[in-house]
């Protein structure tokens, strides 16, 4: 019986000695990378640009034979976890990855309304975590260990009021946005103070919210209608800015519809169509006209999915490549995922001019990048075309 006991443990001993898990000593050190983006629920073309993004940066590390840290190359796996496009899951999502999964970096989430809740529980367990998308201030506040890779609200509020000031001399403005979400409620404060500090008080003659998942929004515009309104700022989602430019126009709105960086989505002028020809949003870059390694992205996102990568692609892959050159900044990997977490972290704080294809980031103290905007035209072709830049 004893000859047994020793011969089962023996075993195990060799079965953990050649096991492919991370972080343990004698086995083989594979580093991991988390991915929480909603797969499924209200935005699951966000998840997809997201996943597919992660999927060529991976091919280009496996192509080079793994991520290189200290003169030695180590194998990557990504982990990706469906936030369902809810707080609670993102939450559930970044506490596996960092619990169980032992992952070294989060990318993701992307929506605030999931990246606020789960930057608490990423800088709890200091586990560093890059929000591509996520503009609202409280992501990344009071958490050395989240970053993003995006402008913020408070920096592109004023670009959208400024630039419909400048561009069409509009005075009168109307907002409309889902009160239920962190991202278009922070946003739409944002330019609303923006708005008047431009035009003085009362410049912004309507003010209408909705709720997550409403999809009649006609008593809310009946009134942006006929409250005498120039322009109207709608700062929601591919899912919703379809609706609520058809319903305004059915309703006899001609003015223009501007929309925010949450327009980004490939999906937005596919399922809006000529409604939203000639509309403007803020963004991040323009597919159209792009050059350089941003034209070497869209054609290798195109070729391999079919379609042109919008802002949320773009901004995971220059998510990704941060993580990556913090994680080769790091010095090296110890084994011990307390202490190189904190080193990849330390490392990507001191990252300085990263030229990314949405723009060039230097980090400050709270994590968030300093970088341009982009004015987009949705063109007479349904194209996202570059029409301007405001820089900080």
């Amino acid at each position: 019986m004893r000859k047994i006991v020793c011969l089962v443990a023996v075993t195990c001993m060799f079965s953990m000695l050649f096991s492919t898990s991370v972080w343990s000593f004698g086995r083989k050190t594979t580093i991991k990378i988390g991915i929480n983006a909603p797969m499924t629920g209200d935005i699951p073309k966000v998840g997809e640009g997201t996943k597919y993004a992660a999927l060529l940066w991976l091919e280009d590390i496996e192509k080079a034979g793994g991520l290189e840290v200290g003169g030695k190359k180590y194998d990557v796996e990504l982990v990706i976890e469906d936030n369902e496009s809810k707080s609670e899951s993102a939450v559930k999502a970044n506490t596996k990855m960092i619990t169980q999964d032992d992952v070294l970096v989060i990318v993701g989430p992307q929506s605030s309304k999931q990246a606020v809740p789960a930057g608490e529980v990423a800088n709890k367990y200091k586990t560093t975590m890059i929000s591509p998308w996520s503009t609202n201030p409280n992501t990344t506040l009071d958490r050395p260990f989240v970053f993003r890779g995006c402008f913020l609200d408070p920096f592109q509020g004023p670009v959208v009021a400024n630039f419909i000031s400048d561009e069409f001399g509009f005075s009168k403005a109307a907002v409309l946005y889902d009160v239920a979400s962190d991202y278009p409620k922070g946003l739409a404060e944002v330019f609303k103070a923006a708005w008047e500090k431009k035009h003085g008080a009362g410049s912004i003659v309507a003010f209408e919210s909705f709720t997550t998942k409403d999809t009649d929004f006609s008593s809310q515009l009946t009134k942006i209608v006929k409250s005498g309104a120039q322009v109207l700022f709608t700062p929601q989602y591919y899912n919703e800015v379809p609706l609520i430019v058809k319903q305004a126009q059915d309703l006899g709105w001609k003015g223009p519809i501007v929309g925010s960086d949450s327009w980004g989505s490939a999906e937005t002028v596919e399922l809006c169509g000529p409604p939203c020809y000639g509309q403007f949003f803020s963004s991040h870059y323009a597919a159209a006209g792009a050059k350089g390694f941003t034209k070497e992205f869209i054609d290798r996102y195109k070729k391999n999915y079919g379609y042109i990568p919008d802002d949320v692609a773009a901004l995971t892959w220059d998510a990704l490549r941060l993580a990556q050159q913090a994680i080769e900044n790091s010095g090296k990997i110890s084994g011990k995922i307390a202490k190189d977490r904190e080193a990849v972290r330390n490392a990507l704080a001191q990252i300085k001019n990263f030229s990314g294809i949405t723009g060039n980031m230097t980090f400050t103290e709270e994590g968030d990048p300093i970088k341009c905007a982009v004015i987009v035209k949705i063109n007479d072709k349904g194209e996202y075309e570059f029409y301007k830049s405001s820089c900080p």
